[in-house]
């Protein structure tokens, strides 16, 4: 049973929820856990102590390198790219009501994807690798529009939104392997590891750079956090105590695409994140939206980093793209959400 305290201070209450807060702590310690053993293992295997050693003080520059600019930057930009996703699919199980949501099921992985194909093939030769991010962000955002437009009928009902979300995600996935299969064959692989999600190769400025972005995202998310429950409500009790559902409800929606746009962007196209590491921090943490997107942000992270670590470690010398092993795990678990929503 969930402990919980009310802490009051003048006319200020709130009540604290002391099993949420540990469970929080421990799920932290575990990702802190996770980062350091990413950082030992590999083709060549450190103790944790000589990896605490080689961050804090100056070593051997080979090790150095191999810790500080080849592992470092890729582990911090998995766990990056899995809380970022968590965090959109909570957000979007939450506004449109359906524990099946995710942004790889909804249609904005599926615009994000074909934006960054499409800029593979035919525009990365002239432009460089650089505009990536940004076609995959404004594939996502497009999508997400066309999605919205499509589903507006006095409103954007939960619904539709599932609905033509699904139409839209079919159209787009067909769309990029119609694109593929015209681009040019030296494009094609890139493309293809773009697709399956990996962080291989993963230097700091691209971890910064999607810092920045989540930074950027974050005061936003908390602006709209308190309105995520009311989102459960019916439309009809939610207008009926005053809320403005569509206004909020776009609000979030941006929020969420902005989200996974960025993850996306700079990790690829990673499935199942978004729907497996929400699911899990329900049942961690009690009901309230700002515990959850904690733990899913935590889940989510050690998620990535685990697949990323299995792909480069397992299979040596082959670095396999993480969301290969994100997928082996995400899709019995879709397959159980099904079967559990039949009934």
């Amino acid at each position: 049973m969930d402990r919980v305290v009310t802490w009051r201070r003048g006319g200020y209450s709130r009540r604290v929820n002391l099993s949420t807060w540990w469970r929080l702590a421990a799920a932290l310690v575990l990702t802190v856990l996770v980062m350091l053993g990413s950082l030992s293992l590999g083709k060549v295997i450190l103790s944790p102590l000589e990896v605490m050693r080689i961050l804090f003080s100056s070593q051997d520059a080979s090790l150095t390198l191999i810790v500080e600019q080849l592992r470092f930057p890729r582990i911090v930009l998995a766990a990056l790219v899995g809380a970022a996703l968590s965090v959109s699919g909570l957000i979007l199980q939450s506004i449109i009501r359906n524990p099946l949501a995710s942004p790889d099921l909804l249609g904005i992985t599926s615009g994000a994807s074909a934006a960054a194909v499409l800029y593979l093939s035919f525009l990365s030769a002239t432009l460089g690798q650089q505009f990536l991010p940004l076609a995959a962000m404004l594939g996502a955002g497009l999508a997400t529009l066309a999605i919205y437009l499509l589903a507006w009928k006095q409103g954007a009902s939960p619904l539709r939104l599932v609905l033509i979300g699904v139409g839209v995600s079919a159209m787009l996935t067909a769309a990029t392997t119609f694109i593929l299969v015209f681009s040019p064959l030296t494009t094609t692989l890139s493309a293809y590891v773009w697709l399956t999600g990996s962080v291989y190769g993963a230097s700091w400025p691209e971890p910064l750079a999607l810092a920045g972005w989540l930074l950027g995202i974050f005061p936003l998310l908390v602006l709209l956090a308190r309105q995520v429950m009311v989102q459960q409500l019916d439309d009809n009790l939610a207008q009926g105590i005053g809320v403005r559902v569509q206004w909020l409800r776009a609000g979030l929606l941006l929020v969420s695409v902005a989200l996974a746009g960025a993850a996306i962007a700079w990790g690829g196209a990673i499935a199942f994140v978004g729907l497996i590491a929400p699911h899990i921090a329900k049942r961690l943490v009690a009901p309230g939206f700002a515990g959850q997107a904690v733990m899913a942000a935590l889940i989510g992270a050690n998620l990535v980093m685990l697949a990323d670590l299995v792909g480069r470690t397992l299979f040596l010398p082959l670095d396999l793209p993480a969301g290969i092993f994100v997928a082996v795990l995400g899709t019995p678990f879709f397959l159980y959400l099904l079967i559990k929503q039949r009934h």
